[in-house]
């Protein structure tokens, strides 16, 4: 059995997932909580995070290596281009969106909304969710600037970089957390994305005592 061990709202693990079903690659969706490591699961990855995808046998860790996997062995429908400068532009974004942008927007905001109240840590630090959400702004005036001159966030066809993005946001949706009328590009692009086939298992999460924003599973939004 195929098995990806996640977290509903880790963008990390939300990536995966799309990629998964966008290549129509079922697999068994195992809760893992992380923060309490059992010794099962530090087998699977000794450094203690997820996700953690189980794939014929084989287990492999680290979001983005994970999902360029995927797509070699599963190059249909392609997200990826084949040329070499636009798979550095789709590397680029991934690493923008699971590095700059989780530092900035996702680890501030989930972390104090989310994760504290998950992890029994306490309550949340309203200095650090305000400087969140102000961050981001900045990014999704950048989106925004993107999608001015492509279709997509890295070019003319989605890809990976789109799957980065939107595992991001769609996690800050949950708890109603982006301003959807800041730009309208980036608003019809992800209205775009959320109404793929492989969106709808995200739509359908729901974490124990968080119920999900009035808006996050509507395609009408």
């Amino acid at each position: 059995m195929n098995r990806l061990y996640h977290v509903a709202l880790s963008p990390y693990c939300r990536k995966v997932r799309l990629t998964l079903a966008e290549k129509k690659i079922e697999v068994e969706l195992v809760e893992e909580r992380y923060w309490e490591p059992s010794p099962d699961f530090l087998r699977r990855n000794p450094a203690g995070k997820v996700p953690v995808l189980k794939l014929d046998g084989r287990l492999m860790s680290e979001s983005q290596a994970i999902c360029e996997f995927v797509e070699d062995i599963a190059p249909t429908p392609p997200l990826m281009p084949r040329d070499v400068e636009g798979r550095y532009e789709v590397r680029r974004l991934c690493g923008w969106f699971d590095d700059k942008f989780n530092a900035e927007v996702t680890a501030k905001v989930m972390g104090e909304r989310v994760w504290k109240k998950v992890q029994k840590k306490g309550y949340p630090d309203s200095k650090t969710v305000k400087e969140g959400l102000g961050a981001i702004k900045f990014h999704l005036d950048y989106m925004g600037w993107l999608l001015d001159q492509r279709r997509w966030l890295a070019g003319d066809a989605m890809t990976l970089a789109d799957f980065a993005a939107a595992a991001h946001l769609s996690c800050l949706d949950y708890i109603s957390d982006v301003d959807w009328n800041r730009n309208a590009n980036v608003k019809d692009w992800y209205a775009k994305i959320k109404s793929r086939p492989a969106f709808r298992s995200l739509l359908a999460d729901q974490l124990p005592g968080l119920p999900p924003s009035s808006q996050y599973a509507e395609l009408d939004f």
